[in-house]
C-alpha cells in the first residue's frame, strides 16, 4: 500500500469549506489534495467534518489529578477568593495531601486522566510532578511510568516541579536533580512562592543551573497571585536572556500580569519576545489570568492549559482542551468567530510552539497527530466541545484502553 491511512471527505480550517483527502504515511502527513492517487491500508471517511491538528495541553499537574476527594475545600477557597490574595496559603494547605503520596495510587489516577486525554484528542501534555521534601520522587516515578505506557498515544513532557519552593524547602533541589537523573524532561520552578525577591532570584538561578547541567528546558509557575508587585516574570525573562536559554523556557499562569500598570506590561511584553518565552494561561482555574489577547497580538508564544483535574485548586476538568477553550471564550470574552480561531490556535499549533513540539501542523510533511472532529467548524467544535470521532497519533488511530 502506498499510504497507511487515507482520510476522505475532510474539511480543514483553511480549505474554504471544500472537502479534501489527507494521506498519512510513516507518522507524517504525506499528501493533501482534492483527490489523492494511490491505495491506503485504511480509509477513514471524515463525513465532511473538520480535521485539524490534535490538541496540546501546555500545563497539567498530573500527579495531583483526582486528589480533591482526599481533602476539604479550604485550599480552593483560599486560591480563588479575594482576588487571589490567599494563593500562597492555598498551596500550603494543599501540600498536606503529599504526606500520603505513593506511586501505587498516583499511577492509577494518572492512567484515568490520560485515558481521557486520548478520548478527547489531547496527544501532547506538559505534565508537572511535585518534586520536593514532601512528595519526594513518588509523583515523578508515576509520571515517568505513564510516559512509557502511553508513549504511542500521548507524548508526556514530565516536569520536575518544586511546588513548595527551593530556598524555603531545603532538600528540594536535590530531589529535582535526582528526578532529572531518572529521566524527567523539564526543570520546573515556582519562584514567586519564596519569601523575598532575593530568594526568588536564587530559586531561578539554581533551577537554571540544573537545566544547563542536564541540557533541559525550563517551565516555571510565575506570579500566580493577585499582587501587581510580583516580579518573577521579569526575573525569569532576564535570566533566560543572560543564560542564553531563549526559546527553551515556558512561564505558566503569570496571573499578576492582569494587574500590571500599562507601561510595565509593555516592558514585560518586550522581554518575553526577546527571550522567546512561551506563556501558558489557565483562565478557568482562577479569577485572574495573563493578558492572552495582547500577548497573541504581540507575537508572544501563548497557549492554554488544563492546569488541574479535580484537585485542591480546581474541582472539575476532563483533559478536554476544547472544553478549556470554551471556558476561556466566556472568561476572556473571545466570542467573535475570528477570536474563536485564535483560541483554537492556543490549544493546537500555538500551544505546540510554546512547548517546543516541532512539526505540529496539518501540512504536507507535518506530524500525523490529528483529530477528526464531530463538528464542521471551529465555532461548532467549541460550542459542543465533544470528543473527536477519530484521533491519530503518529499516523495511527488511537483509542483509550
Amino acid at each position: 500500500m502506498q499510504y497507511d491511512v487515507l482520510i476522505t471527505n475532510a474539511k480543514t480550517r483553511f480549505s474554504g469549506g471544500k472537502t479534501l483527502q489527507i494521506a498519512l504515511k510513516d507518522g507524517k502527513v504525506a499528501k493533501i489534495a482534492d483527490k489523492v492517487e494511490g491505495a491506503a491500508a485504511k480509509t477513514v471517511d471524515a463525513g465532511g467534518h473538520l480535521v485539524t491538528e490534535s490538541f496540546v495541553n501546555g500545563h497539567l499537574h498530573l500527579c495531583k489529578v483526582y486528589t480533591l476527594a482526599m481533602m476539604d475545600d479550604a485550599a480552593i477557597a483560599a486560591y480563588t477568593g479575594e482576588s487571589m490574595g490567599g494563593a500562597m496559603t492555598a498551596i500550603e494547605l494543599a501540600a498536606t495531601v503529599k504526606e500520603q503520596y505513593d506511586e501505587k495510587w498516583i499511577i492509577e489516577n494518572v492512567r484515568k486522566a490520560l485515558d481521557l486525554a486520548v478520548k478527547f484528542g489531547n496527544t501532547h501534555i506538559r505534565a508537572f510532578a511535585d518534586t520536593d521534601t514532601k512528595a519526594r520522587l513518588e509523583g515523578v516515578k508515576a509520571l515517568l511510568r505513564a510516559r512509557e505506557e502511553y508513549k504511542d498515544r500521548v507524548t508526556l513532557q514530565v516536569v520536575a516541579f518544586p511546588q513548595d519552593g527551593v530556598v524555603r524547602d531545603p532538600g528540594a533541589e536535590e530531589y529535582i536533580e535526582e528526578a532529572l537523573k531518572l529521566g524527567a524532561d523539564v526543570v520546573g520552578g515556582i519562584p514567586w512562592i519564596e519569601y523575598t525577591d532575593a530568594d526568588a532570584q536564587e530559586h531561578i538561578d539554581r533551577m537554571f543551573a540544573l537545566a544547563k547541567k542536564y541540557n533541559k528546558d525550563v517551565s516555571m509557575l510565575i506570579d500566580d497571585a493577585g499582587d501587581p508587585t510580583l516580579k518573577t516574570l521579569e526575573m525569569l525573562a532576564v535570566t533566560t536572556i543572560r543564560e542564553g536559554w531563549e526559546g527553551r523556557v515556558t512561564a505558566q499562569h503569570s496571573r499578576a500580569m492582569a494587574l500590571y500598570p500599562e507601561p510595565y506590561y509593555r516592558k514585560i511584553e518586550y522581554l518575553l519576545k526577546r527571550a522567546n518565552i512561551g506563556v501558558v494561561s489557565d483562565p478557568q482555574t482562577g479569577p485572574l489570568y495573563a493578558r492572552v489577547k495582547s500577548l497573541y497580538k504581540a507575537g508572544v508564544r501563548i497557549a492554554l492549559g488544563q492546569d488541574d483535574i479535580a484537585d485542591a485548586y480546581y474541582p472539575f476538568g476532563r483533559n478536554n482542551m476544547l472544553e478549556v477553550a470554551f471556558l476561556a471564550a466566556h472568561l476572556m470574552w473571545m466570542t467573535h468567530r475570528d477570536e474563536m480561531e485564535i483560541l483554537y490556535d492556543l490549544i493546537t499549533t500555538n500551544a505546540a510552539e510554546a512547548l517546543n513540539v516541532s512539526g505540529h501542523k496539518l501540512v504536507e510533511g507535518g506530524n500525523a497527530d490529528l483529530v477528526v472532529l464531530n463538528a464542521n467548524s471551529v465555532w461548532e467544535a467549541l460550542w459542543s466541545h465533544e470528543a473527536p470521532l477519530h484521533v491519530f497519533k503518529n499516523g495511527v488511530e488511537i483509542t483509550a484502553i
